[in-house]
C-alpha cells in the first residue's frame, strides 16, 4: 500500500543518473531511463527519458526521441517529442518533425520536416457552454 522510504530514495537516486553511449558503439532497440543520456554512438531505435537527451557531434540516431529537454549537435532522422526545450546546435543535422516546448537553433543547423511548437490554451470564458481554444 505505502512506499518504503528505500524505494522512495532509491527511485529519486535513479532520477539523476546519466547514461552514456562512446562513439563506435552501435545499439539496435529502444532505450527508456528516467535519467539523462548522451549519444555520441549510433542508436537505431527510441530513446525516451524523463530527462535530458544529449545527442553528441558524432551521435547518429535513426528513430524518435520523448523527453523533457534536448541537445542536439549530431544527426537524427525520425520524430522528436520534447516537453521543455529543444536546443540545435550548428552541427545538428535533423531529418523529421518535431514537437517541443521552446525551440533554439544555431546559425549552421540543418533541418528538414514540420515543428510544432507551443502548447494549447484553454479559455477560461466559455460561449455556450463550449470551450474555445487558443493556441500558444
Amino acid at each position: 500500500m505505502f512506499k518504503s522510504s528505500k524505494s522512495m530514495a532509491k527511485q529519486t537516486e535513479l532520477e539523476g543518473t546519466r547514461n552514456h553511449i562512446s562513439a563506435g558503439t552501435t545499439i539496435s532497440g529502444d532505450i527508456e531511463t528516467s535519467g539523462d543520456i548522451r549519444l555520441d554512438g549510433k542508436l537505431i531505435g527510441t530513446i525516451n527519458s524523463n530527462g535530458k537527451v544529449v545527442i553528441g557531434e558524432g551521435g547518429k540516431l535513426e528513430g524518435e526521441i520523448i523527453c523533457t529537454n534536448a541537445n542536439i549537435s549530431g544527426t537524427v532522422q525520425g520524430k522528436i517529442s520534447v516537453k521543455e526545450l529543444l536546443s540545435l546546435q550548428a552541427t545538428a543535422n535533423i531529418n523529421g518533425d518535431m514537437e517541443t516546448g521552446k525551440l533554439s537553433i544555431e546559425p549552421g543547423a540543418n533541418f528538414t520536416g514540420a515543428c510544432s511548437m507551443g502548447a494549447t490554451v484553454k479559455d477560461i470564458n466559455q460561449i455556450s457552454g463550449n470551450q474555445k481554444e487558443k493556441t500558444a
